[in-house]
């Protein structure tokens, strides 16, 4: 009998979860006669991995709603490979209340899935269960003479030739995984601190401050900032809202009809970022009627004309027209067909004169003053992205009324179905990205635009935050933060261009974001090693990959054959954690081209290799 053919896989949350089903979906087409071993390597229990890790706590939740978020493939999906539909988070959570299916999971827990509705945004713990019955389905769907074996560890070196078997060193195994092809999964990592963060750690170290660097916020040390004391906190998307839940109800408050009780552990917050305002709201309704058609100007036909012009666009000037009239598409598609009493135009001829309009010249704002009367029913992108530009006040206390106002009318806009252009814009930004990630890395202001609309909070946490500022224990100071560091009087300071003249103090500084991917300054062992040995980074940190199929590139201008990656460290990043139905799933797109290639490769090895046998 042939010995079996191996896979390494590196990372065991839901990307290598969801490779795991794409190979299951796919090996009954493309599984050769060989059996197949695939060795999945990650310090934490698959399915969850370490975000959607089980041990955390119940306060930190998803930013999406549990009848948004599937780990299956629809017919919206373009594959190669079959499509295996599957319970989303929601219906899964219905058959474990109706016995349907098994859940493995703590008292606490089960009691949150027999009360999940999909309206819902579940705990993150909860989540994981999901994740791992999603993978202990996926592994029991593998063909028998495929075998799956875990390794709780952290693989630190791949090594081997090009044409040739790869050794995966694991800490603390003597010796290395033998494999065939590896694959790393490896989600959001920790980076080493930048010039500008280590200066901030040696100050604080001199003058015994505490200074937190970007770190996921389930697995900072909060315990250092004490109670009563201001922080100085930068970031105020996702990262920020954990520590806000962490620092409040983590510490004994409460919250009651809209009115946040403190418990006096709390510590004071001066939140500020670039924006200076949190993400926007996630839409708080369903989508009713028609969806606008997706992709209408910006498809693999856009794409392919920008690539065969520059191998590198510029965001700014390559893309951002079409991305803003694809937007625009969806907004208006969406404000005549569901309103259009709110529109002077016909949809059909709208459509017409949009389409022949220039991607970004004063046609379409003459054309959309003429058939949108109201201009709050216009979409204006640039008000979206930056509320405070330009915007000055005199104190940080009138300031603080007008955040309030500004949170408050975010709130009532995206939970009014009134407003359903600003989810159908959502859909548009989803298309978007689904076909940006042909272009591999075109910067982070495409990334941060996207999750400033698309990743918000719940609409629960924004009004937390706003009884949290109203009880004092959240303060804003604005857009275009600045911190400074005072030798002489030992403290943080921080600047807004919002307040002019103002300024706060702290003894504290909380750096409210995920590290930025790093390929040459990892902490991961693997990814350093994977850079000394030549592994091609982009100037923002990514890890560089064949957008076909995820295969790894190289300085030298190769593709290494046998070693792939995916996930948000590459340049083939995805919008979002998890998929919503129906949506075309670009993740699932490509674990899928990669399942495919993996299985092909092992079916049909390159000449040099059954030379080699």
């Amino acid at each position: 009998m042939n010995a079996a053919h191996t896979i390494v896989i590196v990372g065991a949350g839901p990307r290598g979860t969801g490779l795991i089903e794409r190979i299951a979906a796919n090996a009954p087409e493309l599984h050769g006669e060989r059996p197949l071993d695939i060795h999945l390597v990650d310090p934490h229990p698959p399915g969850g991995g370490r975000i959607w890790r089980q041990k955390q706590s119940p306060l930190l939740r998803m930013n999406s709603m549990a009848e948004d978020v599937t780990m299956f493939t629809d017919d919206t999906v373009p594959l190669d490979g079959p499509v295996r539909p599957g319970p989303t988070l929601h219906t899964w959570a219905q058959d474990v209340r109706e016995g349907r299916t098994a859940a493995q999971a703590a008292p606490e827990v089960l009691e949150e899935i027999r009360n999940l509705g999909g309206q819902d945004f579940p705990s993150r713990r909860l989540q994981g269960v999901y994740l791992r019955w999603v993978y202990e389905t996926a592994r029991a769907a593998l063909p028998p003479d495929v075998t799956v074996h875990e390794h709780r560890g952290h693989a630190v070196r791949v090594r081997g030739p090009r044409d040739g078997r790869q050794q995966v060193t694991v800490r603390g195994r003597a010796e290395p995984l033998e494999a065939d092809l590896v694959v790393l999964t490896l989600g959001h990592l920790d980076a080493e601190p930048d010039a500008g963060q280590q200066e901030l750690a040696r100050f604080a170290a001199r003058h015994h401050l505490v200074h937190l660097p970007p770190d996921h916020t389930a697995d900072t040390d909060l315990t250092r900032l004490r109670a009563g004391e201001p922080v100085l906190v930068r970031g105020m998307g996702l990262a920020f809202i954990d520590l806000m839940v962490l620092l409040t109800e983590g510490r004994g408050g409460r919250h009651e009809n809209g009115v946040y009780i403190p418990s006096g552990e709390e510590p004071v917050l001066y939140a500020g970022s670039r924006r200076g305002v949190p993400y926007h709201s996630k839409i708080g309704y369903p989508w009713e009627g028609e969806r606008p058609p997706l992709p209408r100007h910006l498809g693999p036909a856009e794409v392919r004309d920008i690539l065969s012009r520059t191998a590198t666009p510029d965001f700014r000037r390559d893309l951002w027209p079409l991305v803003a009239k694809e937007l625009g598409h969806a907004h208006y598609h969406r404000l005549l067909t569901a309103h259009p009493e709110r529109a002077a135009m016909a949809l059909e001829d709208f459509s017409e004169k949009y389409a022949a309009a220039g991607p970004d010249g004063p046609e379409v704002a003459a054309l959309v003053a003429s058939a949108v009367p109201d201009p709050s029913d216009r979409l204006d992108l640039e008000a979206l992205d930056n509320p405070l530009d330009g915007v000055r006040h005199p104190s940080f206390a009138s300031f603080q009324d007008a955040m309030r106002a500004y949170i408050t009318a975010d709130l009532e806009r995206r939970h009014d179905p009134r407003n359903s252009p600003d989810l159908a814009v959502f859909l548009g930004l989803l298309s978007v990205y689904g076909q940006l990630t042909a272009l591999g890395d075109i910067g982070d202001r495409w990334h941060g635009f996207f999750s400033h609309l698309a990743s918000g909070p719940p609409g629960l946490r924004l009004r937390q935050l706003l009884a949290l500022s109203r009880a004092g224990v959240v303060r804003f100071l604005g857009a275009d933060m600045t911190v400074e560091t005072d030798e002489a009087h030992g403290l943080f300071r921080a600047r807004s261009a919002t307040v002019p003249g103002a300024f706060t103090e702290a003894r504290a500084l909380v750096e409210a974001r995920l590290a930025q991917p790093s390929l040459r300054d990892s902490r991961s062992a693997l990814l350093s090693a994977l850079h000394d040995d030549g592994a091609a980074g982009t100037g923002t940190g990514l890890l560089r990959v064949d957008p076909a199929d995820g295969r790894i590139l190289y300085r030298d201008g190769t593709v290494h054959p046998r070693r792939f990656a995916l996930g948000p460290g590459t340049t083939a990043r995805t919008g979002a954690a998890f998929t919503r139905p129906r949506t075309g799933g670009p993740a699932f797109r490509q674990n899928d081209a990669t399942a495919r290639a993996l299985l092909t490769f092992l079916r049909d090895p390159p000449r040099r290799d059954r030379s080699a046998r």
